[in-house]
Parts: C-alpha cells; sequence; structure tokens
C-alpha cells in the first residue's frame, strides 16, 4: 500500500516507511482504508475505524428500512454512517462530531454531520423517528489506557480512547440519548467490551430498552451489544436538539 501511494517517488515512499516505523497509523499515511466493503477517507488525527466495528454497520443495516432513518453517535471519520448510506441510499443517515478535525472528514465521506456532542445538535424533526442508532464511542476504561498499543497512544486522538471510570462516562450518555432519538421498537447499537455489557444493564433497563443482543468475536470477548427501545417519557431526555446543520 505504501508503495502504491507513494507511485515512482522513492523520496516519498521512504518518507511514508519512515512514518510507519515510528508507529504513524497506515490510513492515516495513505489517506483512507477498507471499512465495511467500502473505502473510507481518515485525514491524520482522527481515529481509524477497526475492523472490529464492521459488525455495528452490518447489525445496523438489518433494523434499518430502505426509507428508515438513522443516527450514527460519536462519528469519528464517519465510517458507519457513510457505510450505511451507500448501502441504504434512500435512507436518511445523519452523524455527529465533537471533534471538528472529525466531522470535516466525516463530511468528505459524504456523511450529513452535525458538529457537537452527542445528540445535541440534531435537528428536532429527527426526534422520535429513528429507527436504529449507532455508536462506537470512547470506551477503554481510563486506568486500561496504558494497555494499549504504543502507536495507538503515541498518534490516536485520547478523546476517542478515554471512556473514563469502567469505560461507562460517554456510554451511559448515548443510552440517554438514544432513548430520546427512536421511536418505540427503533434499535440502539454499541461497541463495547469486557463485563460492559453487565455494568451498562441498569442504564438500558432504567431508560425502556430490552435485554440486550450480545456480539462476541472469534475469540469470545464481548465486542458489542444491540436492543430495542420499548418506550418511555421523552419529557425525561437530557438533550435539546436545534434545527441547525452544521455542514
Amino acid at each position: 500500500m505504501l508503495v502504491a501511494h507513494a507511485g515512482h517517488d522513492p523520496d516519498r515512499l521512504e518518507e511514508l516507511v519512515q512514518g510507519r516505523c515510528s508507529g504513524e497509523p497506515l490510513a492515516w499515511l495513505v489517506g483512507s482504508i477498507r471499512f465495511g466493503g467500502e473505502q473510507i477517507h481518515v485525514d491524520p488525527g482522527v481515529y481509524v475505524p477497526r475492523p472490529q466495528s464492521e459488525w455495528v454497520v452490518e447489525t445496523a443495516l438489518g433494523h434499518l428500512p430502505d426509507d428508515g432513518t438513522a443516527v450514527d453517535l460519536c462519528t469519528g471519520s464517519g465510517a458507519i454512517a457513510a457505510v450505511l448510506t451507500r448501502r441504504r441510499p434512500q435512507a436518511r443517515v445523519v452523524a455527529t462530531e465533537i471533534d471538528p478535525v472529525a466531522a470535516d472528514c466525516a463530511r468528505a465521506n459524504g456523511v450529513e454531520v452535525y458538529l457537537g456532542d452527542l445528540a445535541g445538535p440534531l435537528p428536532t424533526a429527527i426526534v422520535g423517528v429513528v429507527d436504529v442508532v449507532t455508536a462506537v464511542a470512547p470506551y477503554v476504561p481510563t486506568d486500561a489506557l496504558d494497555l494499549l498499543p504504543r502507536d495507538v497512544l503515541t498518534y490516536e486522538p485520547r478523546r476517542a480512547l478515554d471512556g473514563g471510570q469502567h469505560g461507562l462516562r460517554v456510554l451511559r450518555r448515548v443510552v440517554d440519548a438514544a432513548a430520546g432519538l427512536l421511536h418505540p421498537g427503533g434499535w440502539l447499537v454499541v461497541e463495547l467490551g469486557a463485563d460492559q455489557d453487565v455494568r451498562l444493564a441498569p442504564d438500558l433497563s432504567a431508560h425502556g430498552f430490552t435485554e440486550p443482543d450480545r456480539f462476541a468475536d472469534g475469540d469470545g470477548d464481548l465486542r458489542g451489544l444491540s436492543c430495542r427501545w420499548r418506550g418511555r417519557d421523552r419529557a425525561t431526555r437530557s438533550f435539546r436538539p436545534v434545527d441547525t446543520f452544521s455542514g
């Protein structure tokens, strides 16, 4: 991939090789990565989509009607939203991202992205009509960050990794946001790990979600969960969507 990206410029190839040897993500060096069967543009400084997150897309597609509505929170490069958009061209897929650099990257991938925190910047028109909410929020516990690979810690944005105590600081807010967006029977699909499904269970139940389906990888490690929203009083939601499109 580095050779192909450098073309016939040996100096450029040397520069790319040195960058990779120092741990710089391959996607940053060549400008893109293959994700969910699609080529996704990734700018330097933006969290690189992982193959382990592809199940989020496949699960979401199973719950997204051809003319449905999906919201991807913490979209990063927009990988999940971009794949959903390309696979369901008649559906409306929107995303949010708090980092301006990542939001610009998502726009470059053709995503309708709103700059801001979780569901806060979303238009009021989609409240209560969303079929599926997805999120690969930061979920690595703060005290476990040192266990990540050296190149990840050196280069990738900490904000996209650090999930606070038990890794649930943002995930709990994602659950609350999803309950304010979904229609009854809509789905929440999130990535997480370790015992976070157990720790998150009280939040899911309190916000009106059903018992979740859990997804494990080939090694049997928990990678995420999906669950339906039964419904509750929307007056309790904590976010305030707006009508302004930041893209």
